[in-house]
């Protein structure tokens, strides 16, 4: 265990909640109070991970957390109406458009009588008003008290958003959820997501992250995703934010029996970011698939680390992840899958295929397999290359320029991961922006301000 006491990083965060825990419980809901204090003694006894913590080996979290930024304790109001300020145009999509600006979730601009019966999409402080016992019995249950960066975030998460879909209700329309990081000075903004699919339930969700604020965000989010049997959900996220947005993100999903996972994760733009991806295939015949790509130059940093555990016979997994570096960035990926004593006839692939197209881009990658049963099929591979010389002079050959040869090289090469995308408008979307990625562009919606 790494100890961190004070006066370090981890000394202001502790130092910040023993001041201000009335304030913060004071405007949060009793069911996200109650696991706050076991938060907090989880953290003031771990501190902050280092590199020395195998899962963050590649990411130095306390440096991103050093500096001081400011956070909306006291909850004050949001100072803009995203539904006016904000245009996410992805034709044809006809999406349920919803909000989150910073860690603040904003009612929607069309009326709850679209969606179909008892599907709730709504704060988790509104709805623990009238149905606490939905969140009580779900809300820290995944996340747990194992992880430093999710303890500091239930320690300070004072309201989330929720996504409840009621037994044999299939959304016909797709929900998309926009993280707006919106301040005129440096914050910091802890999310919380909370999504729970009942039995034969469908739901295909968009998430897309955004800065439109020139200053240095760091972003903490934790997502409990429960599906119960047979039901089906396809989630993508897409994040296009600036260069001083730092972005840490621990998802956790538990899957029953015949339960359908795909879970997108596409970066085009970004600052630091960190994903972590836990899943637990619970019941028989749980299935998910995996996509992520991540395009980054500059000093720009992805680090996915993904765990998939076969808790249960005949369930199946699929990843799929992609890197693209250029200039001096950095990546990471290590992903695990873990078969438990018992997961007879598990069915696993992991491949993770990374694109250095200079000499001082630097990419690691650690695919890990362990297993504790006899009769599984599983697999799984990296490789880590440049351009292919040979394609390039071949190109060139032709009348086609070098940077242009490279860029269609690059495209290419994650065109199989866009490709695996269900939603269709976003999938052309997706293909039409990282065409404009490679081509120096700003990849941005209109009415965004991404700066460099």
């Amino acid at each position: 265990m790494n100890k961190e006491t004070k006066p370090g990083v981890a000394g202001q965060y502790t130092a910040l909640y023993e001041r201000e825990k009335e304030t913060v419980c004071g405007c949060s809901a009793d069911v996200l109070n109650a696991c706050r204090q076991h938060a907090y003694e989880v953290f003031r006894t771990s501190g902050l991970p280092s590199r020395k913590t195998e899962r963050y080996r590649y990411t130095d979290m306390r440096s991103l957390f050093a500096p001081d930024y400011g956070v909306n304790i006291r909850r004050q109001p949001v100072s803009f109406d995203p539904y006016k300020a904000f245009r996410c145009f992805v034709p044809n999509l006809n999406s349920l458009l919803y909000f989150v600006v910073n860690d603040t979730f904003c009612p929607p601009a069309f009326k709850r009588t679209e969606l179909p019966g008892g599907v709730i999409i709504d704060s988790l402080n509104s709805f623990a008003a009238t149905r606490p016992e939905l969140i009580r019995s779900r809300y820290n249950y995944l996340a747990g008290d194992d992880d430093a960066v999710s303890a500091v975030n239930t320690m300070f998460a004072q309201d989330g958003l929720l996504v409840y879909v009621p037994s044999g209700v299939r959304l016909k329309r797709p929900v998309q959820i926009v993280n707006m990081s919106h301040s005129p000075v440096n914050m910091m903004a802890n999310r919380r997501v909370l999504i729970v699919l009942e039995e034969d339930s469908e739901l295909n969700i968009l998430f897309c992250d955004h800065t439109d604020s020139d200053s240095d965000f760091l972003i903490t989010q934790v997502a409990e995703i429960f599906l119960e049997e047979n039901a089906a959900l396809d989630i993508t996220c897409v994040e296009e934010s600036h260069r001083r947005s730092r972005r840490v993100s621990n998802t956790y999903i538990r899957q029953e029996a015949r339960s359908r996972l795909t879970y997108n994760n596409i970066t085009l733009h970004n600052g630091v970011t960190r994903e972590s991806l836990d899943i637990r295939l619970q019941g028989e015949g749980a299935g998910c698939r995996l996509n992520g790509c991540a395009i980054i130059d500059g000093e720009q940093h992805a680090d996915c680390n993904t765990l998939i555990t076969h808790a249960a016979a005949h369930c199946t997994s699929n990843e799929l992840y992609k890197y693209v570096l250029n200039d001096a960035a950095t990546g990471a990926f290590a992903g695990k899958v873990l078969v438990c004593k018992g997961a007879q006839n598990t069915d696993s692939a992991m491949r993770n295929q990374n694109l250095c197209a200079t000499n001082q881009a630097r990419m690691s990658a650690q695919p890990m397999l362990e297993i504790y049963a006899d009769d599984v099929k599983c697999s799984h591979g990296a490789t880590v290359g440049q351009l292919n010389n040979a394609a390039l002079f071949y190109m060139q050959q032709r009348g086609i320029p070098l940077q242009e040869a490279k860029r269609l090289l690059q495209t290419a090469f994650v065109s199989e991961v866009i490709d695996n995308i269900r939603i269709a408008p976003v999938r052309d979307r997706l293909r039409y922006l990282v065409e404009k990625r490679f081509r120096g562009e700003l990849n941005k919606c209109e009415g965004c301000s991404l700066c460099l």
